[in-house]
């Protein structure tokens, strides 16, 4: 499934608002020194009262690692087993990354495991072995391996006289498939062992189905450390805190969490990216495929979206190369304070003669050789939603 898990636009904050915060203050309290201490005991706060003077606010109170521990037993589902080792793994994970264990959050985190996985660490696929060879060979032709070749490292047996390509069509979850793949490289020649590492069919795995590919350009917090981030991820504990970190560590402008959600597949600031294309549409009267991707990545070839922008470059008063080296921004939150986002939505609102929005779910085909249905971001982004407020109204005891 495609991928690339923060600062919820929306968190909860264990602070107090004082009853006087909405009156004005119209007179100012009198010094503290100047008043004895019993005036200060009986007197000062009605007197409070009358001024309408808010006072200090209370400071934030940080929930301990126990109470977050306690809440999320009570958000998992009754029917999951080892409900303490999840909790203990995901408030772990929140406490490595500093994100806020809210409420908001933590449901969030398990919506998506609860689809993803229904909390399941090594989740069972059906006719996976079947699946992977096809894929091992769909891959190795994308890389210009001959036919011949894969088919003949599939035939060349293990220690147990099995050939590999037996033991493949047997596998049952993406974990016994990876390990089983990486064993079988290490029996093949040196130079096809090369070529056919990058034919992995295993892409995405744990009960969040992050990607290795990103679990691999980030630190991994515990101790033993796993020999690649290929095995952190298989992991629960692993699992949980890359999945934890895609979800959720990365700043955003959302202001609800189905947008997040979106990204989860579709890659960080996807659900940004395609309401900025809608904006191009409709400046510019191109029709564009509504799918996160401003450029062609790893490519300096033009797409459909620079294409459509580069038609309206008088009008934003911008060159091309400085066009593209504001989309090339777009896998980041600072996209939203360039020159083109700002100009290009300006042109379009003006054009349209209306607001337009700042976030949208993408338009995208789910493609992933486990997938035998027809299923979109959006299918996947509104299921994950529907899970969390399920998740919220447990936390609200309904």
């Amino acid at each position: 499934m495609r991928r690339a898990g923060t600062h919820l636009s929306t968190l909860q904050k264990n602070t107090r608002t004082s009853p006087y915060h909405a009156l004005p203050c119209i007179f100012h309290p009198l010094p503290m020194p100047a008043l004895p201490r019993l005036l200060c005991a009986s007197v000062l706060p009605t007197f409070v009262l009358l001024a309408g003077c808010t006072p200090p606010p209370a400071p934030k109170i940080e929930r301990s690692p126990q109470e977050v521990r306690a809440e999320l037993q009570r958000l998992i589902p009754a029917r999951v087993q080892d409900r303490a080792g999840w909790a203990a793994d995901i408030q772990s994970a929140f406490q490595a990354l500093r994100l806020p264990p809210t409420t908001a959050n933590l449901c969030a985190v398990l919506a998506v495991i609860e689809q993803e996985s229904s909390y399941n660490v090594d989740p069972v696929i059906a006719n996976l072995g079947a699946v992977s060879i096809a894929e091992i060979k769909r891959r190795a032709a994308r890389l210009h391996i001959p036919a011949l070749a894969v088919d003949a490292a599939l035939r060349i047996k293990a220690d147990d006289g099995e050939a590999w390509g037996e033991k493949l069509a047997k596998v049952k979850t993406e974990r016994e498939l990876s390990a089983l793949y990486t064993r079988m490289l290490q029996s093949l020649p040196a130079l096809l062992r090369g070529r056919l590492e990058a034919a992995n069919p295993v892409r995405t795995g744990g009960p969040m189905q992050v990607s290795i590919r990103y679990a691999s350009l980030k630190n991994y917090p515990y101790q033993p450390v796993p020999a690649s981030a290929r095995e952190a991820v298989f992991s629960r504990q692993g699992g949980l805190y890359f999945g934890i970190a895609h979800l959720l560590k990365y700043p955003n402008s959302y202001p609800r969490h189905i947008y997040r959600f979106a990204d989860f597949n579709a890659g960080h600031y996807a659900s940004r990216n395609a309401a900025f294309q809608h904006a191009v549409s409709q400046a510019s009267g191109i029709p564009l495929a509504l799918d996160g991707d401003l450029i062609i990545h790893g490519s300096q070839d033009i797409g459909a979206t620079e294409n459509a922008i580069r038609t309206l470059a008088h009008a934003l008063d911008m060159s091309d190369k400085a066009i593209r080296a504001d989309l090339e921004l777009g896998s980041q939150h600072r996209f939203e304070s360039s020159t083109l986002y700002q100009r290009l939505y300006a042109l379009a609102e003006a054009r349209s003669g209306k607001k337009l929005p700042r976030q949208m779910i993408p338009r995208i085909r789910l493609e992933s050789p486990k997938i035998t249905r027809q299923l979109t971001t959006e299918w996947f982004a509104n299921r994950v939603e529907s899970r969390y407020r399920d998740c919220e109204k447990r936390a609200a005891g309904h």
